[in-house]
């Protein structure tokens, strides 16, 4: 079935499931809008992880991240809320920005340290490529919808650096790899982040940025999430679920585990996000290689069937690493389901996403962490239909040089 289909039940099924479903309320049936709740979540969260400055804050590690404000970025645009973007952007530009291109630093903090500047400084001015990708995204949306022409040339100045300082390019096809470092550091591999893969933008980069080929690197990128996803890697099967971090060689392309202990090949933190990415690129283009490739993920529904859950992270060979439950992984996981089975996604959607909401405070009934509370709100978004490429009507010349 198409996804297009599904957002068009998918809202109707919850909102007709809510009438009757008492774990919202002791009162009586409540009904509320997907997007009053879209809109309630996103006013708690900017109160409990964007300070004054609108810099968005990771309270569990104290810091912040250019991933953490690329998504201030993109949620503002799509609830129309021009302050917290313009301010998002600005603290942005002010304090992640690097000297040499315009890509954007990944860590920052604040520090009590006598040699550094109390009020906060760059921890690390290597760049994370799926932030600068989602920034300069949320840059053409702003655009899009306020017309503003500074923030398309922005977003065309972070494209082409994302292009030359973060894709490499081997045996002529282009890879996005994890960060700038990985371009010129003469490892024998490049390091990929699956997760950070973005069709869906790069074939909106491609009208922006016509200087480079970026539907290359869209139908690469889908071949890459395909093959690092069967390969068992470092165990002796796969589940056919993408793994959080992988290696490219520079010789052959060959795709192999990184032994590093903080890059596994498990399907948890990160890999979390790629059926979200992938389930836009077909929401929005329709690209027939997005429910192929989420067919393989099969592994997900026949964990969903069997216990009714998901584990927070499974090993590249389907092995239970933490069999917690993770409210991130159902949001990013929920743009599987869309396409897998309808009353599979319905079923995730109102027990593990919608069962989170609290329509009398307009909260999540529990704590999430900042990623957590994004990663549920982009899923539950996905599912309602309602996270539109705010650039669809735009006539290609709107994004002339």
């Amino acid at each position: 079935m198409q996804l297009a289909r599904y957002f068009v039940l998918a809202s109707a099924v919850a909102l007709i499931a809510l009438a009757g479903y008492s774990a919202f309320s002791t009162a009586g049936p409540l009904l509320f809008s997907p997007t009053e709740l879209l809109a309630a979540s996103w006013r708690s969260y900017k109160d409990a992880y964007i300070d004054a400055s609108y810099r968005t804050i990771d309270p569990a590690r104290g810091v912040t991240t250019s991933e953490g404000e690329s998504y201030a970025m993109l949620r503002a645009a799509w609830m129309g809320d021009k302050p917290a973007f313009d301010g998002s952007w600005q603290w942005t530009k002010d304090n992640l920005a690097r000297p040499a291109d315009h890509l954007f630093a990944w860590l920052w903090a604040t520090t009590t340290a006598r040699s550094l500047p109390a009020t906060g400084h760059v921890l690390s001015y290597t760049t994370a490529s799926d932030a600068d990708s989602d920034i300069a995204l949320a840059l053409i949306f702003a655009y899009a919808r306020w017309q503003d022409p500074r923030y398309l040339a922005a977003a065309r100045a972070t494209i082409g650096d994302i292009w030359r300082e973060e894709v490499v390019t081997i045996g002529g096809v282009p890879y996005l790899a994890a960060d700038n470092v990985e371009k010129n550091s003469g490892s024998a591999a490049i390091v990929v982040n699956p997760s950070y893969l973005s069709p869906a933008s790069y074939h909106l980069f491609a009208m922006v940025d016509p200087d480079h080929p970026w539907e290359s690197l869209r139908s690469a990128s889908y071949d890459l999430l395909a093959k690092s996803a069967a390969l068992p890697l470092d165990a002796t099967t796969s589940d056919g679920l993408p793994p959080d971090w992988i290696l490219v060689s520079r010789k052959t392309s060959a795709i192999s585990a990184d032994a590093a202990k903080n890059a596994d090949t498990n399907f948890g933190y990160d890999a979390l996000r790629v059926p979200w990415r992938i389930a836009l690129d077909y929401a929005w283009f329709k690209n027939p290689a997005a429910p192929a490739l989420l067919a393989r993920f099969s592994h997900l529904t026949d964990e969903w069937r069997a216990n009714e859950r998901l584990p927070a992270i499974q090993a590249h060979d389907g092995s239970v690493v933490d069999g917690s439950e993770s409210a991130a992984l159902y949001g990013g996981a929920i743009g599987y389901f869309l396409l897998a089975d309808q009353k599979d996604a319905s079923a995730v959607f109102r027990a593990k996403l919608l069962s989170l909401y609290d329509p009398a405070t307009g909260a999540w009934t529990t704590d999430l962490s900042y990623y957590d509370a994004n990663w549920v709100w982009f899923g539950i978004a996905l599912y309602e239909g309602l996270l539109p490429n705010l650039a669809a009507d735009l006539p290609k010349s709107a994004f002339g040089g």
